[in-house]
C-alpha cells in the first residue's frame, strides 16, 4: 500500500454536507460555534455552500421578522 492509500483524490472529494453547512451557518448565527467546527468550515474546499446558505439565512430571517411584527401590529 502507498503512503496515500487513505486520502481521497481531489477530483472525488466533495464539498461539505447540507446539514453540515447548516449546522454551521445556525451555530454562527446564534453565536455558539466551537472553534473546532470553525476551524473545519474555514479549511472546507469553497466557501460559497457557507456563503449561499448565510445570504438565504438572513433573508428568511428578515422575512420572518416582518411578518411577525405585520401579524402583531395587524392584531392592534
Amino acid at each position: 500500500m502507498s503512503e496515500n492509500s487513505d486520502k481521497q483524490p481531489a477530483e472525488r472529494r466533495k464539498g461539505p454536507g447540507v446539514l453540515k453547512v447548516l449546522q454551521s451557518v445556525l451555530a454562527g448565527a446564534l453565536g455558539v460555534q466551537s472553534d473546532k467546527r470553525r476551524e473545519e468550515d474555514f479549511s472546507s474546499h469553497s466557501p460559497w455552500p457557507y456563503i449561499i446558505a448565510g445570504i438565504l439565512f438572513t433573508a428568511g430571517f428578515v422575512v420572518t421578522l416582518v411578518v411577525v411584527v405585520k401579524l402583531v401590529l395587524a392584531n392592534q
